[in-house]
């Protein structure tokens, strides 16, 4: 059985077996703590029995105008648990806070450009390649900038693809 509830500040304190893939990006205390604190409603956890934490995601809203839109920061899945549909259910519930809260435009994310697991599971979540982002991970490896409309982008105009990469520099941050 499992259960997702809000991230918790204690939560931090015992993720770190959910870290340990290489394909995860981690970051330092403070950020976490800056996203609990801002976006509360994107971070979720999803925990199993004697409240094992199985994953999490993290997100936030930024952008202005039809750039409005909800991130993906982090979305991870121990390695044990993965292959029953945790991952999509933390999206699926990400992105109805991106709908439902924000009226956002479109959700977004980054994933390494190696990391075909993730991608195909994306795609099959409806999620596009927008555009490639040159060395966006640790200036070595490519990443790839992949989006999916809400409801509120009617013309679909924030998925379609971008034909050049860009370079970490260009893109746009709030």
């Amino acid at each position: 059985m499992t259960t997702i509830r809000r991230f918790r500040c204690t939560d931090l304190l015992r993720m770190s077996h959910v870290n340990l893939d290489h394909l995860t990006e981690t970051f330092n205390m403070s950020f976490y703590l800056s996203y609990l604190a801002k976006w509360p409603d994107y971070c979720l956890v999803a925990e199993g029995v004697n409240n094992h934490m199985m994953g999490y995601i993290m997100g936030k809203a930024e952008g202005r105008g039809e750039s409005w839109h909800g991130h993906v920061t982090a979305v991870t899945v121990a390695p044990e648990y993965r292959r029953q549909q945790l991952a999509k259910k933390l999206m699926n519930l990400l992105e109805e806070v991106t709908e439902k809260t924000y009226n956002a435009y479109f959700v977004d994310l980054f994933v390494r450009a190696s990391n075909a697991p993730a991608i195909q599971m994306y795609q099959k979540l409806g999620y596009v390649i927008y555009r490639r982002v040159l060395r966006y991970y640790s200036g070595e490896e490519d990443g790839l900038d992949m989006r999916k409309a809400m409801p509120r982008d009617k013309d679909k105009k924030s998925i379609i693809p971008l034909k050049d990469p860009v370079t970490p520099e260009e893109l746009e941050y709030d």
